[in-house]
């Protein structure tokens, strides 16, 4: 059974960095993680940035690009998210994804669906103004 770790929240002020931090244990040759969602008190869950199998292609959504950076290790087991310049909006549980190998699913198509085959249980980002 896959499990899903994510490490890293916590309080900073705006302006401030974080660096999360998720780990797969369990995993087969064929699973990797996809990428980092998170959700806001009162908001639906999204996708904000994800990265391909071999991590050479990443994707952000818009309210995150240029201040926050995706990566992952080489055995595909640990995803990372640098975040900078963190904005009092950006506090939100932050979730991190992972999925069986798919060759038609690219990061965007990762991120804009929550259609994911294991999730960690979150951790909390606040970011004070």
């Amino acid at each position: 059974q896959v499990q899903v770790v994510e490490f890293g929240g916590g309080l900073v002020q705006a302006g401030g960095s974080l660096n999360l931090s998720c780990t797969a244990s369990g995993t087969t040759v064929d699973d990797y993680l996809v990428g980092w969602f998170r959700q806001a008190p009162g908001k639906e869950r999204e996708g904000i940035s994800c990265i391909t199998w071999n991590g050479g292609r990443a994707h952000y959504t818009d309210s995150v690009k240029g201040r926050f950076t995706i990566s992952r290790s080489d055995d595909k087991n640990t995803l990372y998210l640098q975040m900078d310049s963190l904005k009092p909006e950006d506090t939100a549980m932050y979730y991190c994804a992972g999925d069986r190998f798919d060759p038609l699913r690219g990061p965007s198509q990762h991120c804009s669906s929550l259609n994911h085959n294991y999730w960690g249980q979150g951790t909390q980002v606040t970011v004070s103004s």
